[in-house]
């Protein structure tokens, strides 16, 4: 499959290979369809910068930028000038991809990723996720934002930390008097 790099997105241009990504696991938003179903996508898919990286690592999507390969190193470059600490925010996204999430970016809750057991149309994201480094401190007003959040839209938020090969995660559940 091959995706085209434009500024900070990958488009996926073939009909076929785009329906392909996104029954096989969420990847990507269908072009103009606010709540896509997998049997009705017609249009290209455009990926987000780690899920590209993602999928170039496992080697199902190849990225070309004006007609060139872009190698995985480039791509890496790409990603970190992009993101704000991106080695450990794709680090929690395969951590938890490799563990068969559906995981979505969280932009539009305030946070890294929206995780989903089974897929967006399916059931509704249970996690909200939120990438800390291991020497980050996490004060107390960050923890009621996160709680208040969560308890908003009825998901449990979860302070993930990668630390080498491990993950650790921190899940808050919140509980009304």
């Amino acid at each position: 499959m091959k995706g085209d790099l434009l500024e900070n997105r990958i488009i996926v241009w073939n009909i076929t290979d785009s329906k392909a990504l996104f029954v096989e696991g969420y990847y990507g938003k269908p072009i103009g369809m606010a709540k896509p179903k997998p049997d009705e996508i017609n249009v290209p898919l455009i990926l987000d910068l780690i899920e590209g990286y993602y999928l170039q690592e496992k080697s199902k999507i190849k990225v070309y930028q004006s007609r060139k390969l872009v190698l995985q190193k480039d791509l890496l470059d790409i990603c970190r000038k992009e993101y704000h600490n991106f080695d450990k925010k794709y680090a929690v996204y395969k951590d938890f991809r490799d563990k068969g999430y559906i995981v979505n970016p969280g932009i539009k809750f305030g946070c890294d990723f929206a995780v989903y057991q089974k897929g967006p149309g399916i059931d509704h994201a249970p996690y909200l996720l939120q990438v800390y480094n291991s020497t980050d401190t996490i004060s107390a007003t960050s923890i009621v934002l996160a709680g208040r959040l969560a308890t908003t839209v009825r998901k449990q938020f979860i302070f993930a930390i990668p630390k080498g090969d491990k993950m650790d995660c921190l899940a808050l559940d919140w509980w009304r008097a």
